[in-house]
């Protein structure tokens, strides 16, 4: 997965980076606030490790804007920090962060932390997914609703082209439905078993 670092002391950038590289993760780095919000507006990062204390804009803003700028799109988001008061962490979650992990940070406790935002990350990709399918499943329902013009002779559909179109050509091509084609016990009365009769006394 890519995931945004945010960090501008050198070295803990470097050290982020690397650790993550070897976690299999392609990584997009940053050094300030700022940067790290024009990169999610930029890319498709989905998870972002994001320093506290940094240089025009701190990670906390930047949560607080992304999920403002940036509306439903699925966002999770670790701050680094060196703040360990109850108070101060509270404050980055209301923000928007969805974690946080304290500095210098433990590789075990990151990674952990890490998945379980990629899990999630995942789970929300998935339910948008799904979602997405059930809005189109409804709109091509809606599509079969209301008044169809159709022949009294013949009962072929007029469609929004005015083109005059078989029933199941038009249901076919505005829904998921497959047919099979038979007969009903009334044509076979009426049509097929008189034909037979016809064809049987010709003989």
């Amino acid at each position: 997965m890519q995931i945004l670092i945010a960090e501008d002391d050198a070295i803990s950038n470097r050290m982020l980076a690397v650790t993550l590289t070897k976690w299999g993760h392609e990584v997009v780095s940053t050094t300030n606030g700022a940067e790290a919000l024009q990169m999610l507006h930029m890319t498709d990062v989905s998870v972002a490790i994001l320093d506290w204390m940094m240089p025009e804009m701190d990670g906390v803003d930047v949560c607080r804007k992304a999920r403002e700028q940036l509306g439903t799109r699925p966002l999770y988001f670790i701050l680094l920090t060196a703040k360990g008061r109850k108070e101060d962490i509270v404050t980055g979650l209301q923000a928007g962060a969805d974690d946080y992990v304290a500095k210098p940070f433990d590789r075990d406790e990151l990674q952990a932390r890490l998945n379980v935002g990629i899990r999630i990350i995942e789970l929300q990709s998935q339910l948008a997914a799904r979602v997405n399918e059930l809005q189109e499943a409804l709109k091509r329902v809606n599509e079969l609703q209301g008044l169809l013009p159709i022949c009294c002779y013949c009962k072929k559909i007029r469609d929004d082209q005015n083109y005059w179109r078989q029933v199941e050509s038009y249901i076919s091509d505005h829904s998921a439905v497959k047919f099979s084609h038979s007969i009903c016990p009334g044509c076979y009365e009426t049509v097929v078993q008189p034909t037979l009769e016809r064809a049987s006394a010709g003989k």
